[in-house]
């Protein structure tokens, strides 16, 4: 993924250091997201559960992903909940305002917890241009994070999507597949066409694949 490596046995004591600052930050990270007073069918906290989903994947993609992009992972919606989209005018210039500050601000918070936690300074400006979705198609770590995002919309989100948009025609949702499936990579894709999805849906994401 073109990421910075974690250390193994006999690293010298600066990669140690950096090897502790990094549980530091994942420790930092999770006690956000375990303030999100929404709760998983499981009973946690919804945005850890959602990181666990996404540092999940990010591994199914990478077996060699280093420590830092799993830390991105864990940021993907980093306090979230605390901007919810009805805070912002309901219409599409409003849905795009939001989803804009939401990157900012989640970018900005990731960045500031990774120093705290004594994440060196370039690794924590990496990951914060990771979760703004700077670069996507040419930064590597924002397409992995990109690729994990999608892959649990797929994976764990579509049919509550579906569920909640009932009243969107069909050529809607397909559009939508559509849009996700331009965001990621071959390897992505790849994966998302094997997910074992409820029938209706496979047939939506057969649809949207296939010839326009």
């Amino acid at each position: 993924m073109g990421c910075v490596e974690t250390g193994g046995v006999g690293d010298s004591p600066s990669t140690q250091k950096t090897d502790s600052a990094y549980g530091r930050a994942r420790r930092s990270i999770d006690a956000a997201h375990a303030a999100d007073p929404a709760l998983g069918s499981d009973g946690r906290p919804a945005e850890l559960v959602y990181a666990d989903r996404m540092e999940a994947w990010i591994v199914r993609l990478d077996a060699g992903a280093s420590e830092l992009l799993r830390l991105a992972a864990r940021c993907q919606h980093l306090e979230r909940w605390s901007l919810p989209r009805g805070s912002f005018p309901m219409d599409k210039v409003g849905y795009l305002t939001w989803r804009k500050t939401l990157y900012t601000r989640q970018a900005e918070r990731a960045r500031g917890l990774l120093l705290a936690a004594g994440v060196a300074e370039n690794e924590a400006a990496e990951v914060a241009t990771w979760v703004s979705k700077t670069g996507l198609k040419s930064n590597p770590g924002t397409q992995a994070l990109e690729d994990a995002a999608c892959l649990v919309f797929l994976e764990n989100e579509i049919s509550g999507f579906a569920a909640q948009h009932a009243d969107y025609p069909r050529e809607k949702f397909v559009e939508i597949l559509r849009k996700t499936w331009r965001k990621m990579s071959p390897a992505a894709t790849s994966a998302a066409l094997a997910l074992d999805l409820p029938p209706a849906i496979a047939q939506l994401v057969r649809d949207a694949v296939g010839p326009e």
